[in-house]
Protein backbone atom coordinates (compact mmCIF):
# COMPACT_ATOMS: atom_id res chain seq x y z
CA UNK A 1 0.00 0.00 0.00
CA UNK A 2 1.63 3.35 -1.07
CA UNK A 3 1.87 6.04 1.96
CA UNK A 4 0.42 9.09 0.86
CA UNK A 5 3.36 11.24 0.00
CA UNK A 6 3.99 8.15 -2.72
CA UNK A 7 0.93 8.72 -3.62
CA UNK A 8 1.20 12.33 -4.09
CA UNK A 9 4.62 11.85 -6.04
CA UNK A 10 3.33 8.76 -8.08
CA UNK A 11 0.68 11.08 -9.84
CA UNK A 12 1.29 11.49 -13.67
CA UNK A 13 0.85 15.35 -14.88
CA UNK A 14 -2.37 16.92 -14.78
CA UNK A 15 -4.64 19.69 -16.16
CA UNK A 16 -3.78 22.78 -13.70
CA UNK A 17 -5.58 25.50 -13.07
CA UNK A 18 -4.86 28.46 -11.33
CA UNK A 19 -5.82 28.56 -7.52
CA UNK A 20 -8.71 30.44 -6.63
CA UNK A 21 -8.36 33.31 -4.01
CA UNK A 22 -9.93 31.70 -1.25
CA UNK A 23 -7.45 28.74 -1.79
CA UNK A 24 -4.54 30.94 -1.84
CA UNK A 25 -1.69 29.84 0.63
CA UNK A 26 -4.02 27.32 1.94
CA UNK A 27 -3.71 23.45 2.31
CA UNK A 28 -5.88 20.76 0.79
CA UNK A 29 -8.05 18.85 3.29
CA UNK A 30 -8.46 16.44 0.84
CA UNK A 31 -6.60 15.04 -2.00
CA UNK A 32 -8.50 12.41 -4.25
CA UNK A 33 -5.56 10.63 -6.36
CA UNK A 34 -5.47 8.06 -9.20
CA UNK A 35 -8.72 9.18 -10.71
CA UNK A 36 -9.81 9.84 -14.63
CA UNK A 37 -11.67 12.75 -14.10
CA UNK A 38 -14.12 14.22 -16.61
CA UNK A 39 -14.82 17.71 -15.73
CA UNK A 40 -17.39 18.38 -17.49
CA UNK A 41 -15.94 21.94 -18.35
CA UNK A 42 -16.62 22.83 -22.48
CA UNK A 43 -13.78 22.50 -24.57
CA UNK A 44 -11.84 20.63 -21.84
CA UNK A 45 -9.59 18.10 -23.37
CA UNK A 46 -7.74 15.26 -21.12
CA UNK A 47 -8.40 13.88 -18.40
CA UNK A 48 -6.87 15.22 -14.81
CA UNK A 49 -5.95 12.84 -12.49
CA UNK A 50 -6.56 14.44 -9.20
CA UNK A 51 -8.71 16.59 -7.46
CA UNK A 52 -8.17 18.68 -4.34
CA UNK A 53 -10.95 20.07 -1.98
CA UNK A 54 -10.65 22.61 0.64
CA UNK A 55 -14.05 22.86 2.82
CA UNK A 56 -16.90 22.93 0.65
CA UNK A 57 -14.93 24.00 -2.35
CA UNK A 58 -13.03 22.30 -5.50
CA UNK A 59 -9.24 23.70 -4.68
CA UNK A 60 -7.25 22.27 -7.27
CA UNK A 61 -7.86 20.46 -10.45
CA UNK A 62 -4.55 18.10 -11.86
CA UNK A 63 -1.93 15.77 -10.32
CA UNK A 64 0.75 18.96 -10.00
CA UNK A 65 -1.54 21.11 -8.41
CA UNK A 66 -2.96 18.87 -6.04
CA UNK A 67 0.72 18.09 -5.16
CA UNK A 68 1.78 21.44 -4.96
CA UNK A 69 -1.52 22.31 -2.41
CA UNK A 70 -0.73 19.24 -0.02
CA UNK A 71 0.94 18.64 3.51
CA UNK A 72 1.06 16.91 6.05
CA UNK A 73 -3.14 17.28 7.56
CA UNK A 74 -3.84 16.54 3.82
CA UNK A 75 -5.94 13.64 3.65
CA UNK A 76 -5.13 11.16 0.45
CA UNK A 77 -7.83 9.57 -0.47
CA UNK A 78 -6.82 6.84 -3.79
CA UNK A 79 -9.93 6.23 -6.25
CA UNK A 80 -7.63 3.33 -7.85
CA UNK A 81 -8.21 4.32 -11.16
CA UNK A 82 -12.31 5.54 -10.88
CA UNK A 83 -14.16 7.33 -12.74
CA UNK A 84 -15.20 11.06 -11.47
CA UNK A 85 -17.75 13.47 -12.82
CA UNK A 86 -19.69 16.30 -11.82
CA UNK A 87 -22.61 15.23 -9.24
CA UNK A 88 -26.09 14.68 -11.21
CA UNK A 89 -28.67 17.18 -11.23
CA UNK A 90 -32.14 16.26 -11.45
CA UNK A 91 -34.31 19.00 -13.38
CA UNK A 92 -37.58 17.53 -12.18
CA UNK A 93 -39.03 15.75 -9.35
CA UNK A 94 -41.77 15.14 -7.40
CA UNK A 95 -39.53 14.91 -3.93
CA UNK A 96 -41.79 14.67 -1.31
CA UNK A 97 -44.55 12.73 -3.16
CA UNK A 98 -41.71 10.10 -4.75
CA UNK A 99 -40.09 10.02 -1.40
CA UNK A 100 -43.25 8.67 0.32
CA UNK A 101 -44.07 6.58 -1.89
CA UNK A 102 -40.84 4.81 -1.02
CA UNK A 103 -42.38 3.08 1.50
CA UNK A 104 -45.81 3.33 0.07
CA UNK A 105 -47.68 0.80 -2.37
CA UNK A 106 -45.11 -0.17 -5.84
CA UNK A 107 -47.90 -1.09 -8.32
CA UNK A 108 -45.07 0.18 -11.20
CA UNK A 109 -44.59 -4.14 -11.82
CA UNK A 110 -47.93 -4.98 -12.21
CA UNK A 111 -48.45 -6.53 -15.92
CA UNK A 112 -51.83 -7.87 -15.55
CA UNK A 113 -55.78 -7.11 -13.86
CA UNK A 114 -55.09 -9.68 -11.45
CA UNK A 115 -51.54 -8.71 -10.19
CA UNK A 116 -52.61 -5.03 -9.93
CA UNK A 117 -55.40 -6.64 -7.59
CA UNK A 118 -53.05 -8.76 -5.86
CA UNK A 119 -50.41 -6.30 -5.02
CA UNK A 120 -53.46 -3.81 -3.86
CA UNK A 121 -54.84 -5.98 -1.65
CA UNK A 122 -51.05 -7.31 0.10
CA UNK A 123 -50.66 -2.99 0.62
CA UNK A 124 -54.11 -2.61 2.04
CA UNK A 125 -53.41 -5.21 4.16
CA UNK A 126 -50.41 -4.32 5.79
CA UNK A 127 -52.13 -0.81 6.70
CA UNK A 128 -54.44 -0.10 9.66
CA UNK A 129 -58.15 0.23 8.80
CA UNK A 130 -58.77 3.18 7.85
CA UNK A 131 -55.68 4.22 6.97
CA UNK A 132 -55.18 5.49 3.32
CA UNK A 133 -53.49 3.29 0.64
CA UNK A 134 -51.52 5.81 -1.60
CA UNK A 135 -48.43 5.70 -3.59
CA UNK A 136 -49.38 3.91 -7.14
CA UNK A 137 -47.49 4.08 -10.42
CA UNK A 138 -49.59 1.89 -12.20
CA UNK A 139 -49.92 1.24 -15.84
CA UNK A 140 -52.44 0.39 -17.33
CA UNK A 141 -50.90 -0.07 -20.96
CA UNK A 142 -48.79 -3.12 -19.46
CA UNK A 143 -52.24 -4.90 -19.73
CA UNK A 144 -53.92 -3.77 -22.97
CA UNK A 145 -54.99 -0.24 -22.12
CA UNK A 146 -58.43 -0.91 -20.16
CA UNK A 147 -58.58 1.47 -17.29
CA UNK A 148 -59.02 -0.07 -14.00
CA UNK A 149 -62.17 0.39 -11.91
CA UNK A 150 -63.11 0.55 -8.16
CA UNK A 151 -64.53 -3.01 -8.85
CA UNK A 152 -61.75 -4.07 -9.26
CA UNK A 153 -60.27 -3.92 -6.06
CA UNK A 154 -63.42 -2.55 -3.67
CA UNK A 155 -63.05 -6.88 -2.33
CA UNK A 156 -59.67 -6.56 -0.90
CA UNK A 157 -60.16 -2.78 0.07
CA UNK A 158 -63.08 -2.99 2.23
CA UNK A 159 -61.88 -0.77 5.04
CA UNK A 160 -58.79 0.59 3.59
CA UNK A 161 -60.22 3.85 1.45
CA UNK A 162 -57.47 3.45 -1.81
CA UNK A 163 -56.08 6.64 -3.71
CA UNK A 164 -53.21 5.05 -5.89
CA UNK A 165 -51.49 7.13 -8.89
CA UNK A 166 -50.89 5.77 -12.96
CA UNK A 167 -47.17 6.30 -13.04
CA UNK A 168 -47.37 9.47 -14.70
CA UNK A 169 -49.34 10.81 -11.45
CA UNK A 170 -52.06 12.39 -13.95
CA UNK A 171 -55.25 9.55 -12.51
CA UNK A 172 -56.14 8.78 -9.50
CA UNK A 173 -57.70 5.43 -9.06
CA UNK A 174 -60.16 5.10 -5.90
CA UNK A 175 -61.82 2.31 -4.41
CA UNK A 176 -65.61 2.80 -3.47
CA UNK A 177 -64.73 3.95 0.07
CA UNK A 178 -62.68 6.15 -1.08
CA UNK A 179 -65.26 7.46 -3.47
CA UNK A 180 -67.96 7.88 -0.45
CA UNK A 181 -65.49 9.82 1.81
CA UNK A 182 -64.97 11.77 -1.29
CA UNK A 183 -68.54 12.40 -1.71
CA UNK A 184 -68.10 11.48 -5.72
CA UNK A 185 -71.48 10.47 -6.83
CA UNK A 186 -72.91 10.42 -10.60
CA UNK A 187 -73.81 13.78 -10.02
CA UNK A 188 -71.11 15.48 -9.02
CA UNK A 189 -69.43 17.59 -12.03
CA UNK A 190 -66.30 17.22 -14.19
CA UNK A 191 -63.97 20.14 -12.53
CA UNK A 192 -63.08 22.83 -15.67
CA UNK A 193 -59.30 20.93 -15.80
CA UNK A 194 -60.81 16.97 -14.98
CA UNK A 195 -62.33 14.35 -15.33
CA UNK A 196 -64.25 11.98 -13.32
CA UNK A 197 -64.28 8.71 -15.77
CA UNK A 198 -67.88 7.36 -15.80
CA UNK A 199 -69.16 3.60 -16.80
CA UNK A 200 -71.81 3.44 -19.42
CA UNK A 201 -74.73 4.22 -16.75
CA UNK A 202 -73.34 7.32 -15.57
CA UNK A 203 -71.53 6.39 -12.05
CA UNK A 204 -68.03 7.12 -11.41
CA UNK A 205 -65.51 4.25 -12.36
CA UNK A 206 -63.19 5.12 -10.03
CA UNK A 207 -60.51 6.91 -12.14
CA UNK A 208 -59.74 10.71 -11.44
CA UNK A 209 -58.00 12.66 -13.85
CA UNK A 210 -55.73 15.87 -13.48
CA UNK A 211 -58.05 18.43 -11.66
CA UNK A 212 -60.82 15.73 -10.57
CA UNK A 213 -57.98 14.51 -8.35
CA UNK A 214 -59.19 17.17 -5.56
CA UNK A 215 -62.21 16.36 -4.77
CA UNK A 216 -60.44 13.59 -3.61
CA UNK A 217 -57.24 15.01 -1.97
CA UNK A 218 -58.93 17.43 0.18
CA UNK A 219 -60.09 14.43 2.05
CA UNK A 220 -56.77 12.84 2.28
CA UNK A 221 -55.66 14.01 6.11
CA UNK A 222 -51.78 16.03 5.53
CA UNK A 223 -48.58 13.72 6.48
CA UNK A 224 -47.86 15.61 9.81
CA UNK A 225 -44.65 17.84 9.93
CA UNK A 226 -42.08 14.74 11.09
CA UNK A 227 -43.61 12.39 8.70
CA UNK A 228 -42.86 15.19 5.60
CA UNK A 229 -39.42 15.37 7.22
CA UNK A 230 -38.82 11.77 7.43
CA UNK A 231 -39.93 10.94 3.48
CA UNK A 232 -37.33 13.88 2.45
CA UNK A 233 -34.60 12.55 4.67
CA UNK A 234 -35.69 8.82 3.02
CA UNK A 235 -35.47 10.66 -0.33
CA UNK A 236 -32.37 12.47 0.27
CA UNK A 237 -30.33 9.17 0.77
CA UNK A 238 -32.09 7.64 -2.06
CA UNK A 239 -30.85 9.88 -4.66
CA UNK A 240 -27.48 10.06 -2.96
CA UNK A 241 -27.05 6.60 -3.70
CA UNK A 242 -27.51 6.82 -7.49
CA UNK A 243 -25.16 9.76 -7.63
CA UNK A 244 -27.78 12.51 -7.60
CA UNK A 245 -26.33 15.30 -5.53
CA UNK A 246 -28.91 17.75 -6.22
CA UNK A 247 -32.69 18.10 -7.76
CA UNK A 248 -34.66 20.64 -8.70
CA UNK A 249 -38.73 20.01 -6.85
CA UNK A 250 -41.50 21.11 -8.99
CA UNK A 251 -44.31 19.62 -7.10
CA UNK A 252 -47.01 22.17 -6.87
CA UNK A 253 -47.66 22.90 -3.20
CA UNK A 254 -45.92 24.46 -0.31
CA UNK A 255 -46.11 21.79 1.87
CA UNK A 256 -42.01 20.12 0.05
CA UNK A 257 -40.67 23.85 0.45
CA UNK A 258 -42.13 24.07 4.21
CA UNK A 259 -40.50 20.65 4.96
CA UNK A 260 -36.91 21.63 3.05
CA UNK A 261 -36.77 25.27 5.35
CA UNK A 262 -37.42 23.20 8.54
CA UNK A 263 -34.92 20.59 7.71
CA UNK A 264 -31.98 23.36 6.55
CA UNK A 265 -32.45 25.02 9.95
CA UNK A 266 -31.75 21.81 11.41
CA UNK A 267 -28.11 21.97 9.14
CA UNK A 268 -26.61 20.19 5.98
CA UNK A 269 -29.44 18.48 3.77
CA UNK A 270 -26.59 15.97 2.34
CA UNK A 271 -28.79 16.13 -1.00
CA UNK A 272 -29.32 20.04 -2.59
CA UNK A 273 -32.49 21.81 -3.39
CA UNK A 274 -34.22 24.18 -6.14
CA UNK A 275 -38.06 24.51 -4.80
CA UNK A 276 -40.29 25.47 -6.99
CA UNK A 277 -44.00 26.55 -5.63
CA UNK A 278 -47.02 26.75 -7.67
CA UNK A 279 -47.22 29.70 -10.18
CA UNK A 280 -51.06 31.20 -9.03
CA UNK A 281 -49.10 31.91 -5.43
CA UNK A 282 -46.41 34.32 -7.36
CA UNK A 283 -46.72 37.20 -4.95
CA UNK A 284 -46.54 34.88 -1.79
CA UNK A 285 -43.01 33.60 -2.95
CA UNK A 286 -42.31 37.29 -4.16
CA UNK A 287 -43.06 38.38 -0.59
CA UNK A 288 -40.93 35.87 0.64
CA UNK A 289 -38.32 36.23 -1.28
CA UNK A 290 -38.01 40.15 0.04
CA UNK A 291 -37.94 39.06 3.20
CA UNK A 292 -35.88 36.23 3.44
CA UNK A 293 -33.56 36.27 0.18
CA UNK A 294 -33.86 32.93 -1.80
CA UNK A 295 -32.30 30.38 1.23
CA UNK A 296 -28.99 28.68 -0.04
CA UNK A 297 -27.53 26.49 -2.38
CA UNK A 298 -28.46 23.98 0.28
CA UNK A 299 -32.09 24.88 -0.63
CA UNK A 300 -33.00 27.49 -2.36
CA UNK A 301 -36.30 28.88 -3.92
CA UNK A 302 -37.72 31.76 -6.21
CA UNK A 303 -39.11 29.42 -8.26
CA UNK A 304 -42.31 28.87 -9.67
CA UNK A 305 -44.68 26.42 -11.79
CA UNK A 306 -47.50 26.64 -13.54
CA UNK A 307 -49.25 23.74 -15.97
CA UNK A 308 -50.60 24.36 -19.34
CA UNK A 309 -52.17 20.39 -20.23
CA UNK A 310 -52.01 16.70 -18.42
CA UNK A 311 -50.14 13.88 -20.01
CA UNK A 312 -50.08 11.70 -22.73
CA UNK A 313 -51.09 8.44 -20.82
CA UNK A 314 -54.30 10.21 -19.76
CA UNK A 315 -54.96 11.44 -23.26
CA UNK A 316 -55.32 14.85 -21.73
CA UNK A 317 -52.19 16.50 -22.99
CA UNK A 318 -53.64 19.57 -25.38
CA UNK A 319 -52.89 18.53 -29.21
CA UNK A 320 -53.83 21.17 -32.23
CA UNK A 321 -55.39 17.87 -33.59
CA UNK A 322 -57.47 15.55 -32.32
CA UNK A 323 -56.22 11.90 -30.60
CA UNK A 324 -55.75 8.85 -32.75
CA UNK A 325 -57.36 6.56 -30.20
CA UNK A 326 -59.81 9.10 -28.87
CA UNK A 327 -61.23 10.96 -32.11
CA UNK A 328 -63.94 13.28 -29.77
CA UNK A 329 -60.62 14.83 -27.91
CA UNK A 330 -57.80 17.51 -27.81
CA UNK A 331 -56.93 16.85 -24.24
CA UNK A 332 -57.72 19.42 -21.44
CA UNK A 333 -56.72 23.02 -20.18
CA UNK A 334 -55.34 22.53 -17.10
CA UNK A 335 -54.88 26.55 -16.69
CA UNK A 336 -56.78 29.00 -18.92
CA UNK A 337 -54.72 30.98 -21.05
CA UNK A 338 -55.64 34.28 -19.91
CA UNK A 339 -54.71 33.29 -15.92
CA UNK A 340 -51.60 31.55 -17.36
CA UNK A 341 -50.62 35.12 -19.33
CA UNK A 342 -51.32 37.27 -16.49
CA UNK A 343 -49.10 34.81 -13.53
CA UNK A 344 -46.22 34.47 -16.00
CA UNK A 345 -46.29 38.45 -16.33
CA UNK A 346 -46.27 39.21 -12.72
CA UNK A 347 -43.87 36.37 -11.73
CA UNK A 348 -41.50 37.34 -13.71
CA UNK A 349 -41.85 41.21 -13.11
CA UNK A 350 -41.29 39.99 -9.72
CA UNK A 351 -37.54 38.55 -10.53
CA UNK A 352 -38.80 34.73 -10.16
CA UNK A 353 -37.77 32.37 -12.49
CA UNK A 354 -40.76 30.41 -14.22
CA UNK A 355 -41.48 26.94 -15.91
CA UNK A 356 -44.57 25.24 -17.06
CA UNK A 357 -45.55 21.95 -17.87
CA UNK A 358 -46.31 21.33 -21.33
CA UNK A 359 -47.07 18.37 -22.83
CA UNK A 360 -48.70 18.33 -26.32
CA UNK A 361 -48.20 20.72 -29.24
CA UNK A 362 -50.65 22.85 -28.96
CA UNK A 363 -49.42 23.63 -25.12
CA UNK A 364 -46.35 23.96 -25.79
CA UNK A 365 -47.18 26.48 -28.79
CA UNK A 366 -49.37 28.60 -25.95
CA UNK A 367 -46.59 28.84 -23.46
CA UNK A 368 -44.04 29.55 -25.90
CA UNK A 369 -46.28 32.54 -27.17
CA UNK A 370 -47.34 33.84 -23.81
CA UNK A 371 -43.18 33.53 -22.86
CA UNK A 372 -42.42 35.60 -26.13
CA UNK A 373 -45.44 38.50 -24.96
CA UNK A 374 -43.77 38.87 -21.64
CA UNK A 375 -40.56 39.46 -22.83
CA UNK A 376 -41.88 41.91 -24.63
CA UNK A 377 -44.15 43.18 -22.17
CA UNK A 378 -41.38 43.08 -19.36
CA UNK A 379 -38.28 43.88 -20.97
CA UNK A 380 -35.28 41.57 -21.74
CA UNK A 381 -33.01 40.14 -18.71
CA UNK A 382 -31.91 36.90 -17.42
CA UNK A 383 -34.49 35.26 -16.87
CA UNK A 384 -34.26 31.43 -18.20
CA UNK A 385 -37.78 30.80 -18.63
CA UNK A 386 -38.05 26.55 -18.82
CA UNK A 387 -41.10 24.35 -20.41
CA UNK A 388 -40.87 21.17 -18.47
CA UNK A 389 -41.43 18.01 -20.73
CA UNK A 390 -41.12 20.11 -23.84
CA UNK A 391 -42.36 16.61 -25.13
CA UNK A 392 -44.79 16.96 -28.28
CA UNK A 393 -43.17 19.70 -30.40
CA UNK A 394 -44.70 21.47 -34.33
CA UNK A 395 -42.48 21.71 -36.42
CA UNK A 396 -42.33 25.25 -36.05
CA UNK A 397 -41.54 25.37 -32.11
CA UNK A 398 -38.04 23.58 -31.96
CA UNK A 399 -36.17 26.76 -33.53
CA UNK A 400 -38.32 29.11 -30.65
CA UNK A 401 -36.55 27.73 -28.13
CA UNK A 402 -33.18 28.77 -29.11
CA UNK A 403 -35.01 31.86 -30.09
CA UNK A 404 -36.67 33.14 -26.81
CA UNK A 405 -33.78 31.35 -24.84
CA UNK A 406 -36.31 29.00 -23.16
CA UNK A 407 -34.60 26.17 -21.84
CA UNK A 408 -36.18 22.84 -22.84
CA UNK A 409 -36.61 20.72 -19.12
CA UNK A 410 -36.95 17.08 -20.36
CA UNK A 411 -37.05 13.33 -19.02
CA UNK A 412 -35.19 10.66 -21.28
CA UNK A 413 -36.76 7.65 -19.87
CA UNK A 414 -40.69 9.07 -20.90
CA UNK A 415 -39.48 8.55 -24.39
CA UNK A 416 -38.86 4.93 -23.49
CA UNK A 417 -41.56 4.02 -21.79
CA UNK A 418 -44.22 6.04 -23.38
CA UNK A 419 -42.45 4.87 -26.79
CA UNK A 420 -44.55 1.87 -26.39
CA UNK A 421 -47.75 3.21 -27.01
CA UNK A 422 -47.32 6.58 -28.16
CA UNK A 423 -48.62 6.11 -32.12
CA UNK A 424 -51.75 4.29 -30.72
CA UNK A 425 -52.45 8.36 -29.28
CA UNK A 426 -51.28 10.39 -31.47
CA UNK A 427 -50.32 8.35 -35.09
CA UNK A 428 -46.89 8.10 -36.68
CA UNK A 429 -47.05 11.44 -38.45
CA UNK A 430 -47.12 13.10 -35.60
CA UNK A 431 -44.54 11.52 -33.60
CA UNK A 432 -41.75 13.06 -35.27
CA UNK A 433 -41.71 15.82 -32.95
CA UNK A 434 -41.64 14.09 -30.30
CA UNK A 435 -38.83 13.72 -27.49
CA UNK A 436 -36.80 15.70 -29.56
CA UNK A 437 -33.67 15.77 -27.92
CA UNK A 438 -31.28 15.86 -30.83
CA UNK A 439 -32.98 18.24 -32.95
CA UNK A 440 -33.08 20.84 -29.77
CA UNK A 441 -29.98 20.37 -29.27
CA UNK A 442 -29.01 21.07 -32.76
CA UNK A 443 -31.33 23.72 -33.15
CA UNK A 444 -28.80 25.40 -30.34
CA UNK A 445 -31.51 25.30 -27.18
CA UNK A 446 -30.21 24.38 -23.81
CA UNK A 447 -31.55 20.71 -22.51
CA UNK A 448 -31.86 19.60 -19.67
CA UNK A 449 -32.09 16.14 -18.06
CA UNK A 450 -34.36 14.53 -15.36
CA UNK A 451 -36.45 11.66 -14.04
CA UNK A 452 -39.99 13.08 -13.24
CA UNK A 453 -39.34 10.93 -10.04
CA UNK A 454 -41.82 8.90 -9.07
CA UNK A 455 -43.10 8.66 -12.82
CA UNK A 456 -39.71 7.79 -13.97
CA UNK A 457 -36.63 5.93 -12.36
CA UNK A 458 -34.67 8.38 -10.47
CA UNK A 459 -31.37 6.70 -11.50
CA UNK A 460 -29.55 8.88 -13.36
CA UNK A 461 -28.06 5.82 -15.55
CA UNK A 462 -31.61 4.84 -16.44
CA UNK A 463 -32.01 8.27 -17.54
CA UNK A 464 -28.38 8.15 -19.74
CA UNK A 465 -29.00 5.25 -21.36
CA UNK A 466 -32.65 6.06 -22.69
CA UNK A 467 -31.62 9.17 -24.00
CA UNK A 468 -28.42 7.20 -26.13
CA UNK A 469 -30.04 4.32 -26.94
CA UNK A 470 -33.52 5.12 -27.38
CA UNK A 471 -34.63 1.60 -26.56
CA UNK A 472 -38.53 0.92 -25.51
CA UNK A 473 -38.51 -1.05 -21.84
CA UNK A 474 -40.70 -3.62 -24.09
CA UNK A 475 -37.79 -4.36 -25.97
CA UNK A 476 -39.49 -3.85 -29.25
CA UNK A 477 -37.01 -1.08 -31.12
CA UNK A 478 -33.51 -2.54 -30.59
CA UNK A 479 -32.27 0.38 -32.92
CA UNK A 480 -33.88 3.05 -30.96
CA UNK A 481 -37.47 4.78 -31.19
CA UNK A 482 -37.53 8.01 -33.24
CA UNK A 483 -33.58 7.12 -33.36
CA UNK A 484 -32.93 10.24 -35.62
CA UNK A 485 -33.07 11.86 -31.95
CA UNK A 486 -30.62 10.21 -29.70
CA UNK A 487 -27.81 12.21 -28.28
CA UNK A 488 -24.35 11.21 -27.64
CA UNK A 489 -23.32 10.10 -24.01
CA UNK A 490 -21.27 13.29 -23.14
CA UNK A 491 -24.10 15.15 -24.36
CA UNK A 492 -26.36 13.41 -21.98
CA UNK A 493 -24.01 14.13 -19.17
CA UNK A 494 -23.92 17.62 -19.79
CA UNK A 495 -27.49 17.82 -19.77
CA UNK A 496 -27.23 16.13 -16.62
CA UNK A 497 -24.57 18.83 -15.05
CA UNK A 498 -23.55 21.88 -16.59
CA UNK A 499 -26.82 22.49 -18.05
CA UNK A 500 -28.96 21.41 -15.25
CA UNK A 501 -26.57 24.30 -13.38
CA UNK A 502 -27.36 26.91 -16.01
CA UNK A 503 -30.90 25.93 -15.53
CA UNK A 504 -31.13 26.61 -11.57
CA UNK A 505 -29.25 29.89 -11.82
CA UNK A 506 -26.03 27.91 -10.21
CA UNK A 507 -23.65 27.71 -13.56
CA UNK A 508 -21.10 30.31 -11.58
CA UNK A 509 -20.57 27.09 -8.72
CA UNK A 510 -21.85 23.75 -10.30
CA UNK A 511 -22.06 21.77 -12.94
CA UNK A 512 -18.38 21.51 -13.48
CA UNK A 513 -15.60 20.33 -11.36
CA UNK A 514 -12.71 23.47 -11.68
CA UNK A 515 -11.15 25.37 -8.82
CA UNK A 516 -13.69 27.54 -6.91
CA UNK A 517 -16.66 25.71 -7.37
CA UNK A 518 -18.34 23.55 -5.00
CA UNK A 519 -16.81 19.87 -4.60
CA UNK A 520 -20.03 18.05 -5.65
CA UNK A 521 -18.66 14.86 -7.45
CA UNK A 522 -19.67 11.00 -7.82
CA UNK A 523 -17.11 8.34 -7.77
CA UNK A 524 -18.22 5.34 -10.23
CA UNK A 525 -16.67 2.16 -10.99
CA UNK A 526 -16.80 2.29 -14.98
CA UNK A 527 -15.89 5.44 -17.39
CA UNK A 528 -19.08 6.32 -18.47
CA UNK A 529 -17.76 7.90 -21.72
CA UNK A 530 -16.05 4.70 -22.97
CA UNK A 531 -17.91 2.10 -22.25
CA UNK A 532 -20.77 0.54 -24.41
CA UNK A 533 -24.39 2.09 -23.26
CA UNK A 534 -25.99 -0.58 -23.06
CA UNK A 535 -23.64 -1.40 -19.83
CA UNK A 536 -24.52 2.30 -18.19
CA UNK A 537 -27.33 0.83 -15.58
CA UNK A 538 -25.32 -1.49 -14.99
CA UNK A 539 -22.37 0.81 -13.42
CA UNK A 540 -21.63 1.31 -9.92
CA UNK A 541 -21.84 4.60 -7.75
CA UNK A 542 -18.83 3.68 -5.33
CA UNK A 543 -18.90 7.62 -3.48
CA UNK A 544 -21.09 10.46 -3.81
CA UNK A 545 -19.24 13.72 -2.37
CA UNK A 546 -21.48 16.70 -1.51
CA UNK A 547 -19.88 20.16 -0.57
CA UNK A 548 -16.57 17.97 0.24
CA UNK A 549 -17.77 15.56 2.14
CA UNK A 550 -18.53 12.17 1.66
CA UNK A 551 -22.84 11.54 1.60
CA UNK A 552 -22.56 8.16 0.00
CA UNK A 553 -20.45 5.53 -0.03
CA UNK A 554 -20.96 1.66 -1.54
Amino acid sequence: MLDRRQLLGSLGAGLAAPAMAFAAGRTLDVAYVNASIWTGAPGASGRPRALGVIGDRIAAIGAEQVRAMSGKRTRVVDLQGAFVLPGFTDNHTHFLRASQALSAADLRGAASREELVRLIGASAAALRPGAWLQGGNWDHERWGGELPTHAWIDAVTLNTPVAVARQDQHMLLLNALALRLAGITRDTPDPEDGVIVRDARGEPTGVLKDGARRLVKRVIPPASDREVEDALARGAAYALSLGVTQVHNTEIDWVTQEGLRRLRKRGETDLRFYSFVPLVDWRRLADLVAAEGRGDDWVRWGGVKGLVDGSLGSRTALFHDHYVDAPDSTGIVVTKPADLKEWVTGADKAGLQVTVHAIGDAANDEILDIYAEVERTNGKRDRRFRIEHAQHLAPGAIGRFKALDVIASVQPYHAIDDGRWAINRIGAERLKGTYAFRSLLDSGARVTFGSDWPVAPLDPRQGLVAAVLRETIDGANPGGWQPQEKVSIEEALTAYTRTNAYAGFQDDRLGVLAPGFLADFVVMDADLLAIDPAGLPKTKVLRTIVGGKQRFAA
